[in-house]
């Protein structure tokens, strides 16, 4: 027992699992392809999106993502580099699809924080930092596209400072500006690391790596700029310290250019060498499961679809303590009943291959999973353990779903069933209205783009949506009162699957009007948990 202890903590300390986070379109795809690119998983990046003619990213596998260029879902890849064993988790940068990536920022130990060099801190990066720093997640700073025209360097590096907090700790700095890359300068040693551009960036770049006196002589004015600059950087607070950067105070920054694989090895070696190792997870009482106790994982994501051949559901989990053994049988706390794990997989985008054993930071997909929702908790032995559940986000837009065939009824009701579970969309309920029409709620309007497109394609059942005029959206706190609610005009009562009543509201004056009128009605606002 001692000896698999050991065996279980050690195993533990190989993993770095993490999440690449950013705003829309600064690279998130393409850098998770590089980066398993440099791990030799694959020996060809995909597509860099809106190029026609190449294949799409690995982790980009839904239609809709290779058609629009964007992600959707979040994605799990996992491989060895060296002596470790990396899950890296790529997350949706579509604001509309914000509780998709705050659901996977649960399941992971630090994140790479990916700034396009032209564009800086955009908004959606920001309310992801947010998250991080709320949850404690450590963020290096991945400072991408300095292969194109964009800011300066140390303007970036303020940013991070002025906007969020964070200090700048530059590891690498770029040699040439924004646009004319021509390398890096490594801070550890002093040397550069020279890189040369491959077809398209679609192979391992070549580098060279040089010291400063043969740097200096055929970079000139470049190489003496990009010392001076990092001294500034470093000399205003930015000297490496670890400790501030597990405390979230303080982030390493990298240069690089994804597309073109520049600067992609530095920031993998990076995670393997400073990324925090998984530790023991809070239960809900706020007691830590140690790494070596009994096997224990939560549910973070459930995603069908993957395989069109199969149709089938896979839950995906990250292991919080013990063994994970395929076959093994696990209880769910949720419904404290068992569950097989005959079928456990590990995954790399959409490719899947059969796991025997995981550890405390793998991410495991246990197919055929219909029994398994977003944020279960799943364990052996007793004691129970069950860990704090996932968020669920006021949603800001309503629309009623009716299928168009309604021959296709069965089909549409097993589609609902399944977009729910997975969390897609959240599915709300009336007497009123009945079960035949339940009314979708979503953070953003892709997400209705997204569930209409699954029901047709999957489910073959095409959809009809037809937008509710709702902007304002409260908790019931007392369900003796509902019928004030519903009684009035331009609102109404809808009940949530966790049996949230959520009251919707045309607008804001609707709902205050409402207040002054019945000054007993009481009325919450939602928030997301742990968010």
């Amino acid at each position: 027992m001692a000896q698999q202890s050991t065996d279980v903590v050690a195993e533990a300390g190989r993993r770095r699992t993490f999440a690449v986070i950013s705003h829309p379109d600064a690279g998130k795809s393409t850098l998770t392809e590089a980066l398993a690119l440099h791990a030799e998983v694959i020996s060809e990046a995909g597509a860099v999106h809106g190029k026609s003619g190449r294949r799409g990213v690995v982790s980009d596998w839904l239609e809709m993502e290779r058609s629009r260029g964007i992600s959707i879902t979040s994605a799990a890849l996992q491989f060895a580099y060296g002596d470790a064993v990396i899950n890296l988790l790529d997350t949706p940068g579509h604001a509309d699809f914000s509780e998709d990536t705050y659901r996977v920022l649960s399941a992971v130990d630090s994140a790479v924080m990916l700034l396009d060099a032209a564009k800086g801190l955009e908004p959606q990066t920001l309310k992801l930092f947010d998250v991080c720093r709320y949850r404690g997640i450590p963020v290096i700073t991945f400072i991408n596209k300095w292969d194109r025209p964009g800011r300066e360097a140390l303007e970036l590096c303020d940013e991070l400072v002025e906007r969020i907090g964070l200090q700048p700790m530059p590891l690498t700095w770029p040699v040439g500006i924004a646009g004319d890359f021509h390398g890096v300068l490594d801070l550890a040693d002093g040397s550069f690391v020279r890189y040369t551009r491959t077809a398209g960036g679609a192979t391992l770049a070549p580098e060279e790596r040089m010291d400063a006196t043969r740097a200096e002589a055929e970079e000139g004015v470049d190489w003496h700029r990009a010392h001076e600059e990092s001294e500034l950087a470093v000399g205003s607070g930015g000297e490496f310290d670890a400790a501030a950067f597990l405390a979230g105070t303080a982030t390493p920054v990298l240069f690089g250019a994804a597309v073109l694989n520049f600067g992609v090895r530095h920031l993998l070696d990076l995670l393997v060498e400073l990324a925090p190792r998984p530790s023991a997870r809070l239960d809900v009482d706020e007691r830590p499961r140690a790494l070596d106790a009994p096997f224990s994982a939560f549910v973070f994501k459930v995603q069908s679809g993957m395989d069109p051949s199969h149709r089938d559901q896979v839950a995906f989990a990250r292991v919080c303590s013990g063994v994970f053994e395929r076959g093994m049988v696990v209880t769910n706390a949720s419904t404290a009943r068992p569950f097989a794990t005959k079928y456990a997989q590990q995954v790399f985008g959409q490719q899947r291959s059969t796991v025997e054993v995981a550890y405390p930071g793998d991410v495991i997909g246990l197919v055929n999973a219909s029994a398994l929702r977003v944020g279960d908790t799943l364990y052996t032995d007793k004691p129970a353990v069950r860990f704090p559940g996932l968020p669920s986000f006021a949603p800001a837009h309503f629309a009623t779903a009716r299928p168009a065939d309604l021959s296709r009824a069965k089909q549409f009701r097993k589609g609902i069933e399944q977009l729910e579970s997975e969390g897609v969309v959240q599915v709300l309920r009336s007497d009123l209205r009945g079960d035949a029409v339940p009314v979708f709620a979503a953070v953003g309007p892709m997400q209705f783009e997204v569930a209409a497109h699954r029901l047709e394609h999957e489910f073959k059942s095409p959809v009809k949506l037809d937008r509710l005029p709702y902007t304002a959206v409260r908790r019931l706190a007392d369900s003796g009162q509902r019928g004030v609610v519903d009684g009035a005009r331009r609102c109404e009562v809808l009940t949530r699957t966790d049996g949230a009543e959520l009251a919707l509201f045309e607008d804001e004056m609707t709902m205050r009007i409402l207040l002054r009128q019945n000054p007993e009605l009481a009325l919450e606002p939602l928030v997301a948990e742990g968010a």
